[in-house]
């Protein structure tokens, strides 16, 4: 395997990441507030968890292990790892696009620095 291969299974792992955090919080919102009695909230979760789209977001928990394990076994771990801290900055984007959520500056701040970072590392 090339090592664009392997930095592309480490995109694809961040793609996953980012699709599975948008998917829960749209389904967890979709399904109402968590009930306060046990019972009711054992039901509540539950009915999340066999919900199409959840078990489409926990799927993608496998696909990220099958293709990092592959990754990894091409890339050097401390370069593979810093890169999925990019999906730090495309959930905070992705959030306030798709659940209009409020980014501040620091927000802002945080997310150009989580990308610069990730282009020093790769201009080795």
């Amino acid at each position: 395997m090339s090592r664009g291969f392997a930095f592309g299974l480490v995109a694809l792992c961040v793609v996953l990441t980012v699709y599975a955090q948008f998917i829960v919080k749209w389904r967890v919102e979709a399904a109402g507030p968590l009930p306060s009695a046990f019972a009711d909230r054992a039901y509540h979760v539950l009915r999340l968890l066999l919900d199409p789209w959840v078990i489409s977001a926990i799927s993608c928990g496998l696909a990220i292990a099958i293709a990092w394990m592959m990754a990894i076994s091409r890339l050097p771990l401390s370069i593979a790892y810093l890169t999925t801290s990019l999906t730090f900055p495309l959930v905070a984007l992705g959030g306030a696009w798709l659940f209009r959520e409020q980014i501040d500056w620091r927000v802002i701040a945080g997310s150009v620095l989580i990308a610069a970072g990730v282009l020093v590392i790769h201009s080795r």
